[in-house]
């Protein structure tokens, strides 16, 4: 038991309560990473001068992206736990899967839901898939940063047990000090890739297709797979074989994947 722990801040999950009409936190952190990533989008699409030879995406396409988005990252987040994580207590309680005010989202199913939704996107408006995908690179991490906030604001995915100075004692787990891992998160998966990947797209990043897309892939396999060593899984749920865990497991495709598309990027003919 270390000497001294810092107090868990008591934030109420729910910000606004008006009879039926609730107003939550997690809420309200998917709306400001939607919005400030779209705003920040807009910028990226009409700094013609960042994309070399390359096309940027149109006006139009940038301002259908946040409808896109939001729907990729909410289904396929929400189903992406509902398989991943819980499937037998889903199949159990299927009334519960659409129930996401309860918590309950994957980033990896976010992800996939977010690819699939810009896949879509390029089709509609006939746009080469990794224009979109290098946009999403650079502002996917504000909605990182902000939904770790709200994982700490409601008191959940808390760390393991520690004797470490800022050590806390998050009520809904149990009376153990232990790693607040959701501001780590929100640390490296949001503000440092997010500062990562914007340098690399303000010093010519996007004249390469796929460059920002893979490295943001591999920063966030790289951040996630270190957050997990703090984070204390669900041994029902997370936990696997060998003291890996399920974020580990899927963050090693995403490494692959990212280390790809940098390397494809090196041999395209865009400008430099």
């Amino acid at each position: 038991m270390p000497l001294f722990v810092l107090p868990f801040p008591h934030i109420d999950p729910v910000l606004i309560e008006f009879g039926p009409f609730v107003v939550r936190w997690y809420a309200l952190a998917y709306i400001a990473g939607l919005i400030l990533g779209w705003r920040l989008a807009f910028k990226l699409a009409s700094a013609v001068s960042l994309w070399g030879t390359r096309a940027p995406p149109s006006v139009q396409a940038v301002d259908d992206l946040l409808v896109y988005m939001a729907l990729g990252i909410v289904l396929g987040g929400r189903i992406g736990h509902v398989v991943f994580y819980e499937p037998s207590y889903y199949i159990d309680n299927p009334g519960e899967i659409l129930a996401v005010w309860h918590g309950g989202m994957a980033f990896h199913g976010g992800l996939i839901g977010a690819c699939i939704a810009l896949v879509v996107l390029a089709k509609v408006h006939r746009l080469p898939i990794l224009a979109l995908t290098d946009i999403a690179a650079v502002v996917s991490p504000i909605g990182l940063f902000f939904g770790r906030l709200a994982n700490f604001i409601n008191g959940e995915l808390w760390g393991r047990p520690t004797d470490v100075p800022w050590a806390m004692v998050f009520p809904r787990a149990d009376e153990q000090p232990r790693h607040p891992s959701q501001l780590y998160e929100a640390g490296l998966e949001g503000l440092l890739i997010f500062l990562t990947v914007g340098l690399v797209a303000r010093c010519g990043g996007l004249k390469r297709p796929g460059l920002l897309s893979g490295l943001f892939g591999l920063l966030y396999a790289i951040t996630r797979t270190f957050a997990e060593f703090f984070r204390d899984p669900d041994p029902k749920s997370e936990l696997l074989a060998g003291g890996f865990t399920m974020g580990m497991v899927l963050s090693a495709p995403l490494a692959i994947l990212g280390l790809w598309l940098m390397w494809r990027s090196t041999r395209s003919h865009a400008s430099p």
